[in-house]
C-alpha cells in the first residue's frame, strides 16, 4: 500500500483539518454512487478510505510517523540488537566486538533476534454487495428502514431522499470482518417497487388522473394526491383525454440536492357506468344541433 499522505495528497506535516478535508474531496469525487461499473476508481476509493483510516486516529498516525507500523498499520519487525545495544548504559554498552558475539553462544541467535511479540499482518475484510427494496414514494421522500444482513445482525439503512432504482448505497463497516483490520463495506443496491399510479422519470413524476364528463366539459378545481402530498388542481373547461397538465416542485428531489422536479398528470375522461335516459336524450338532441368532427378524412 502507497504512503496515506501520498495517498492523500497532503504533507507529513499536514493537520487534522487538513487531513480531513482532503479525505472529503477525494471520497466525493471517487464515491462508487458516481462511477457505477468502475473497478479502479472503486479501488482508488478503498486505498483514499484506508488512508483516512490511519491518518485521521492520533494513535496510528504517531506510530506511523515514527516508523513502528507501516502504511496498512502492520507493525514493522523490530530491530532489537542495534537498540539494545545504543539505549544501554554507558558501561554496558560493547568495546569488544568478540565479546558482542561470545555472549550469544549457546543461544539462537536469529531466535533472539526477532523475539517479542509475533506479529500478524492486519487485513481488511470484504466488500458485501446486496439488494434493498423500498417502496415508490419511499425511495422518492426519504426513509429509514432496518435490515437484517446474512449473518443476522440488524441495521438501520438511511434512504435519501431522490433515490433511483438501481442507485448504490454504502454502508462503511458493514460488511466482513477484517483479519485484525477493519472491517469491510456493504454495498445496497436499491430496487424500488413500482406504484400503481405514478411513475418517475428523472425527478418528474407522471401520474394519469380521471375526471368525469362534468368536469371535463364544465371544468373546476379537485383535489390531487402528489409526492409532496395533495394540491389543488384546476381542470380547464373543455378538457379532453390526453391534456397534460403540470404541478411545479411536486415531483422527486433531486438525488444530488437541489430543487424538486415537477409532478405531470394526463387526464382520463371517464363516462359513466350506465348511460341513463336523460343523458342520452340530451346528447342526441345536442348532436342534431351542433356537428364537429373528430376524424379527419
Amino acid at each position: 500500500m502507497r504512503d496515506p499522505y501520498a495517498v492523500l495528497g497532503v504533507a507529513k506535516d499536514a493537520g487534522s483539518k487538513e487531513i480531513k478535508k482532503a479525505y472529503r474531496k477525494l471520497a466525493r469525487d471517487l464515491h462508487p454512487d458516481l462511477h457505477p461499473g468502475d473497478a479502479k476508481a472503486e479501488d482508488r476509493f478503498k486505498e483514499v478510505a484506508a488512508a483516512y483510516d490511519l491518518l485521521s486516529d492520533a494513535e496510528k498516525k504517531a506510530r506511523y510517523d515514527r516508523g513502528e507500523i507501516d502504511a496498512s498499520g502492520a507493525p514493522k519487525a523490530e530491530r532489537r540488537f542495534y537498540r539494545d545495544f545504543a539505549e544501554a548504559e554507558p558501561g554496558n554498552r560493547y568495546t569488544d566486538p568478540g565479546q558482542f558475539f561470545r555472549d550469544f553462544e549457546g543461544t539462537d541467535i536469529f531466535a533472539e533476534l526477532f523475539r517479542g511479540k509475533r506479529r500478524e499482518a492486519r487485513t481488511r475484510g470484504m466488500d458485501v454487495r446486496q439488494e434493498i427494496e423500498v417502496d415508490f414514494l419511499d425511495a422518492v421522500n426519504g426513509a429509514t428502514r432496518e435490515m437484517v444482513l446474512p449473518d443476522g445482525r440488524k441495521v438501520k439503512v438511511t434512504i435519501p431522499p431522490g433515490t433511483e432504482d438501481g442507485q448504490i448505497l454504502r454502508l462503511r463497516g458493514q460488511g466482513i470482518p477484517g483479519a485484525g483490520g477493519s472491517a469491510g463495506d456493504l454495498h445496497l443496491e436499491v430496487k424500488v417497487r413500482p406504484d400503481p399510479q405514478m411513475r418517475r422519470e428523472g425527478s418528474d413524476i407522471y401520474a394519469d388522473l380521471p375526471i368525469s364528463l362534468p368536469e371535463a366539459v364544465l371544468g373546476g378545481k379537485i383535489e390531487v394526491a402528489t409526492t409532496d402530498g395533495p394540491v389543488s388542481l384546476t381542470i380547464p373547461r373543455g378538457s379532453n383525454s390526453g391534456m397534460r397538465l403540470r404541478v411545479r416542485g411536486k415531483g422527486a428531489p433531486h438525488s444530488g440536492g437541489g430543487p424538486r422536479g415537477d409532478f405531470y398528470v394526463t387526464l382520463q375522461v371517464i363516462l359513466p357506468e350506465r348511460i341513463d335516459p336523460e343523458l342520452e336524450r340530451f346528447v342526441r338532441e345536442w348532436a342534431e344541433r351542433h356537428s364537429y368532427r373528430v376524424r379527419h378524412r
